[in-house]
């Protein structure tokens, strides 16, 4: 396997996660419930999340599906309702994307590009 197959099918697989969402109703839904019959682990949190896409054209790829909290609380397990003395927070990772380096007009050349790893919502967590 080449080396940099495995970013390609990185990326690949991060661009099928952006199409999913874009065909979903999932950019639209804000709403700060629990649903535990979802297996889905972002809405069957104590702290759901839904999420966004981050979009920089001078990132590859341009596109990063990002978490972000639905609720300001946290779900009480024992009532089902938000509960604000509790705070729901984001969860952060760093993932490895390219950055395309260009040079800035009117000087004529080709774009490079450079592997950086950026900092994005993953998912949310409940803090007391």
């Amino acid at each position: 396997m080449k080396p940099y197959a495995r970013m390609e099918e990185y990326e690949r697989n991060l661009e099928e996660m952006v199409a999913q969402l874009r065909n979903s109703s999932e950019l639209a839904k804000r709403k700060c419930e629990v649903n535990l019959q979802l297996w889905l682990s972002n809405k069957r949190s104590l702290s759901p999340w839904g999420y966004s896409i981050n979009h920089d054209p001078g990132r590859i790829p341009a596109d990063l599906p990002e978490a972000r909290c639905l609720c300001l609380g946290c779900v009480n397990p024992f009532t089902m309702q938000e509960d604000r003395s509790m705070v729901s927070v984001p969860v952060f990772s760093q993932v490895p994307v390219r950055r395309r380096l260009c040079p800035p007009p009117p000087r004529p050349g080709p774009c490079r590009q450079r592997a950086v790893m950026e900092t994005i919502a993953v998912g949310c967590t409940c803090i007391f």
